[in-house]
C-alpha cells in the first residue's frame, strides 16, 4: 500500500505516510490523498471497512475479479469498477483486468490485484508536478480513467492487423485450414469480450460525464466527456470488427464449399466418362456365346478404339463446356 499526499499549495507531492498516519491526514479537507493499494491482503480490506467506513458490499466485490463494470454511489463517496488492458494481451486471446476506485471528498483509493500501467504512469507525473493533484481527487482519478481507455487502442490497431491478414489468408487458401477457422472463432471471442466490457464501461463513464454524481464538479464534466467520447470509439470499432469476422466465417464457409463444389465436378464429370464405358465392357462380357464381334480377330482392339473414342469425345465436350480446365467459350453478343 503507497500513500500519497498532496497539500494546498505544495509545489510537490509527499511519500512515505504510514497506515497509522491515515486518519490524521484525512481530517484535511483541503489536502488530496491518494492510496493505491496493489496486490491487497485481507488487512487492508479492514482498513476499507474501518478507516473510510466503506459499505461492506463494496469490499467484498473488491476482492472478487470477476465483476463488470459499474458505478455506484454511497453517502461521502463513489465506487468504481473499470476494466484495463493487460500489457501482454493478443487479440485472440483478449483479456482484462480490473480496477476498483473510490473518490472521496478529498481522497483516492485504487485497489487491483494487477499491475496497472496507467496508475504507474500517473505517479510518475505526480513525481514531477503536483498538477494532476491541485483540482481535486476527481481530476485525478479522470487522469488514471483516461489512461485506461487509452491503451484500448493498441489493442484495436492489433485487431484490424490480424482481420486484415485473416482475410487475406481465407482468399489466398488452397484447401480448408483448420487453423483459419480456429482463429477466427478465438478473434470473435476476443471482440465479444471486448465489446462486452467497453459498452458496460461507457455507460459508466457515460453517467460519471453528464453531472450525476456531486463529488464530480461541474467544471470537470468535459474532461469526463472526453474520456467518453474515446470509449465510444473503442466500441464502434469493436462492433465493426465483429462484423468484420462474421463476414470472414462467411467468406471461410464459402471457399470451402466452392472447393468442395470444384472437387464434385470434377468426380462428377470422371463418373459422367466412365458411365459408357462401364456400359461397354458390361456388354461384351456378358457370357452368351452369340455376340456379334465376339469372336472376330480385331474386335479387342475394336472395342477398345470405341470406349477410347467415347470418353475423348465427352472430355472435349466437358472442356468447351467449361466443366473441366478452364472457363470454356463464350458467345459473341448479337
Amino acid at each position: 500500500m503507497e500513500i500519497i499526499v498532496y497539500r494546498e499549495g505544495a509545489e510537490k507531492i509527499e511519500t512515505g505516510f504510514t497506515l497509522e498516519q491515515l486518519s490524521e491526514l484525512l481530517k484535511d479537507e483541503k489536502a488530496v490523498i491518494w492510496v493505491d493499494m496493489d496486490k491487497p491482503t485481507e488487512a487492508d480490506d479492514q482498513i476499507l471497512l474501518n478507516v473510510f467506513r466503506f459499505h461492506p458490499l463494496t469490499v467484498e466485490d473488491c476482492r472478487e475479479t470477476r465483476n463488470y463494470p459499474k458505478v455506484e454511489e454511497f453517502p461521502g463517496y463513489l465506487y468504481f469498477i473499470l476494466h484495463g488492458v493487460q500489457a501482454d494481451t493478443s487479440p485472440d486471446h483478449f483479456n482484462t483486468i480490473e480496477l476498483d476506485a473510490f473518490i472521496g471528498p478529498n481522497y483516492v483509493i485504487t485497489y487491483h490485484h494487477d499491475e496497472f500501467r496507467s496508475i504507474n504512469n500517473v505517479k510518475k507525473l505526480l513525481s514531477t508536478s503536483p498538477v494532476l493533484c491541485q483540482r481535486g481527487a476527481a481530476f485525478l482519478i479522470h487522469q488514471i480513467f483516461d489512461q485506461i481507455v487509452d491503451y484500448y487502442s493498441p489493442v484495436l490497431d492489433d485487431f484490424d492487423e490480424r482481420i486484415e491478414k485473416l482475410e487475406d489468408d481465407i482468399f489466398t487458401m488452397s484447401r480448408p485450414n483448420k487453423a483459419i477457422l480456429e482463429e477466427i472463432m478465438d478473434l470473435k471471442r476476443g471482440v465479444l469480450r471486448l465489446r462486452r466490457i467497453t459498452g458496460r464501461q461507457r455507460e459508466v463513464i457515460l453517467r460519471a460525464s453528464r453531472g450525476e454524481f456531486s463529488l464530480i464538479p461541474a467544471q470537470l464534466l468535459p474532461f469526463y466527456r472526453d474520456i467518453y467520447d474515446h470509449i465510444m470509439r473503442v466500441t464502434d470499432m469493436a462492433e465493426s470488427y465483429r462484423d468484420l469476422l462474421s463476414g470472414a466465417l462467411d467468406a471461410y464457409m464459402s471457399v470451402v464449399g466452392n472447393r468442395m463444389n470444384e472437387i464434385m465436378k470434377v468426380l462428377t464429370v470422371f463418373s459422367a466418362v466412365m458411365l459408357p464405358l462401364t456400359f461397354i465392357a458390361g456388354v461384351y462380357g456378358m457370357n452368351f456365346d452369340y455376340i456379334p464381334e465376339l469372336h472376330k480377330e480385331y474386335g479387342y482392339f475394336a472395342v477398345w478404339g470405341v470406349m477410347l473414342t467415347v470418353a475423348v469425345v465427352m472430355l472435349t465436350i466437358f472442356w468447351r463446356a467449361g466443366w473441366i480446365g478452364g472457363s470454356g467459350k463464350t458467345r459473341e453478343p448479337r
